[in-house]
């Protein structure tokens, strides 16, 4: 049985260190605010200029002046500051992100990740993506295994226009936490009830295990 979307949330929740500022991209990323308890001290950065990004408010509890980069309204945790996105993306380029959580719409055996665009749709531009798959230490893609049609989105090359090339080091998908390593792709849990066969039926590259 593949994973909801929490669960895939609270499963990437377990790869964020203590005390790390982490970077929860659009999209399903966002849910991982949920599940981070207090004591891990983590704090959370959106490149539209917040460090210290809380859970989604309760109903009623929203500030529209509070929003994450994707315009959704968030809280701010106690010591959490609010600045311009020149030093938000000052940031994120000089290496002080420790982990991003992004979304994928391919990410090849190598490590290269596509996720703005869709050759041929509406797109409303790359946003902060290039700067924080490049400029972030540690790059985790969260995301389904396969497309709405069906398509593998663990690919042996990316036919989506790149993000970044040979940056991704782990995909936890609904189906598998799998590795970017130096001999392709390599399964590392499979959800409940998943079997690896099935995993890499889905998969549009070899899968070692």
């Amino acid at each position: 049985m593949a994973w909801r979307r929490e669960q895939m949330a609270q499963r990437a929740a377990r790869e964020i260190e203590p005390g790390s500022i982490v970077n929860l991209g659009i999209g399903l990323p966002t849910l991982v605010a949920d599940y981070l308890p207090d004591s891990l001290g983590v704090w959370l950065h959106s490149e539209n200029g917040l460090l210290g990004m809380g859970p989604f408010p309760y109903e009623g509890d929203e500030d529209p002046q509070i929003i994450n980069a994707g315009k959704q309204t968030v809280t701010v945790v106690s010591g959490g500051s609010c600045f311009d996105s020149a030093m938000s993306f000052a940031m994120i380029r000089g290496g002080h992100i420790d982990l991003a959580i992004l979304g994928g719409m391919q990410v090849a055996a190598s490590g290269d990740l596509a996720n703005w665009a869709v050759p041929g749709g509406k797109t409303m531009g790359i946003g902060g993506a290039m700067d924080l798959s490049s400029g972030s230490r540690r790059i985790l893609v969260l995301m389904t295994h396969a497309s709405k049609d069906g398509e593998p989105k663990l690919v042996a090359e990316c036919s989506f226009p790149l993000t970044a090339r040979g940056v991704v080091s782990r995909i936890i998908t609904d189906l598998a936490v799998v590795d970017v390593t130096r001999e392709g792709f390599w399964l590392v849990e499979c959800a409940p009830g998943v079997t690896p066969a099935q995993v890499r039926a889905q998969t549009g590259a070899p899968l070692h295990d």
